[in-house]
């Protein structure tokens, strides 16, 4: 039964992880298609992405208080309802609201279904669980562009159309197969902080994502940056005073109470910013080879292995050696591997070695470690609010992790000098996480944290 379980689980994150590597190379049809520039083209990632960030901590929350099976189906039908938005779309407007309704809905599939892995396996067999799903991500890069590629034979339509049989198909097994425990709700839903939450996202999201890469200190001068990383800050310190007085807070404060879930939280933020060096290494290649935009998209495909093939192995080391071992091996991978591409990035023999490290650290850290830690820790009533946690500081790391390579690249020119500054910065980073990283739970102290868990439940 748990098998048939993980399998739903697995099925549904590659749905909604396929639909951003897939997006992509239908996107130049979708500009021909409803004559939009590339400023108005960019929306189609835009609104996925922000409405992502909400739908985060909104669907973990609604899963914590009215049960896994019924939010993930929710999740699902969102998901399928806007992709059939954006196939049948008459104008561009109601193409960006279609991916905003998939955002929301694909928010919440990836901390419900690690929520669902620790509700429904035992602490000994999470790690394992946990690291099939984290290989999806990998599995979605080699697959999304061929995929995509393939579909866009018929008609751009049809890679939002192949989501509606899916998604069909994975809502009637959820239902059928996922626990369907509801966990009484007596109070009333924290809107005021879910809406506090939200504007606070979405606008620390919009103003990062404008800021200009080639020209970073300028663009922070910007109407379209400036005012709405302002308004992050400065609703910050209001959403956790709304959820200080709430009866049951979007995001409890004292969740993130102990050492070792906020050494989780630094460390996915780090991981987030360590992820997107990956999406530089193509223009690395392209300044370095003199290669085709193409070619360089190609020679990832090392690192997209390695995150692929390293993700499941993570996991089960998890059940054997714990979290804080896996966790130094993969950030002092990662660290290895951008410290090279800092000194020999321009060598072809050094750029695919430091993307099978990098790919290998990323496995030990994105995925199954961190939200392996988050179960252990965090109480069976909000472990979907835990998960969701990491999912966003993950991607406020990603965020910020686009604009500080950026701006690095920048400040030193650009070409070979500036993306090896870049990732002498990354590799920084990376140390630092391997620094935090011994600060985790040895695993004696974490085989406690579980039978005590095992225990109370």
């Amino acid at each position: 039964m748990r098998n048939k379980v993980l399998w739903v689980l697995f099925f549904g994150v590659l749905m909604a992880a396929l639909d951003i590597a897939i997006v992509g190379p239908a996107l130049p049809a979708i500009k021909t298609a409803f004559a939009v520039d590339e400023r108005s083209l960019a929306w189609v990632f835009n609104a996925y992405v922000l409405m992502n960030l909400v739908g985060t901590p909104l669907m973990a929350k609604l899963s914590d208080r009215y049960g896994r099976r019924s939010i993930y189906v929710l999740d699902i039908g969102l998901f399928a309802a806007g992709s059939a938005l954006v196939m049948l779309a008459p104008n561009f407007a109601l193409v960006i609201l279609g991916r905003g309704v998939q955002g929301l809905g694909a928010g919440g599939i990836f901390p419900v279904a690690a929520a669902v892995i620790g509700d429904t396996f035992p602490p000994e067999k999470r790690g394992g669980a946990l690291g099939l799903i984290g290989a999806v991500f990998g599995l979605a890069f080699i697959l999304g562009p061929i995929v995509g590629g393939l579909l866009l034979l018929l008609s751009w339509h049809w890679i939002f159309a192949i989501n509606l049989p899916i998604a069909a198909a994975l809502g009637v097994a959820a239902w059928r197969l996922l626990p369907s425990a509801r966990p009484s709700a007596s109070s009333a839903f924290d809107w005021a902080g879910m809406s506090v939450l939200a504007v606070l996202l979405a606008s620390l999201a919009f103003g990062l994502n404008q800021i200009d890469a080639a020209a970073p200190l300028h663009s922070l001068r910007s109407p379209q940056v400036w005012p709405f990383l302002l308004l992050a800050l400065v609703l910050l310190p209001i959403f956790l005073q709304v959820e200080r007085r709430a009866d049951d807070p979007i995001f409890r404060p004292g969740l993130l109470s102990t050492r070792q879930l906020r050494l989780a939280c630094a460390l996915a933020f780090g991981a987030g910013l360590g992820e997107v060096a990956v999406l530089f290494l193509p223009s690395l290649a392209v300044t370095a080879f003199a290669v085709s935009e193409s070619r360089a998209s190609f020679m990832l495909l090392p690192l997209v292995f390695a995150l692929f093939l390293g993700a499941p192995v993570a996991g089960r080391l998890l059940d054997r050696i714990g979290s804080r071992a896996v966790i130094l091996g993969g950030s002092a991978l990662l660290t290895l591997g951008m410290l090279l591409l800092w000194l020999h990035g321009a060598s072809l023999w050094v750029y695919y070695a430091a993307g099978v490290l990098v790919g290998l650290g990323l496995a030990s850290l994105l995925g199954a470690p961190i939200r392996y830690i988050m179960l252990n820790e965090a109480a069976a009533t909000e472990r979907a609010a835990a998960q969701a946690a990491a999912t966003l500081f993950t991607s406020v790391g990603q965020l910020v992790g686009a604009a500080l390579v950026g701006a690095v690249v920048a400040s030193m020119g650009g070409g070979l000098p500036g993306y090896k500054a870049a990732y002498l910065t990354i590799g920084v980073v990376s140390l630092a996480l391997t620094l935090l990283a011994f600060g985790l739970k040895p695993r004696t102290a974490e085989l406690e944290m579980m039978t005590g868990q095992s225990v109370a439940a």
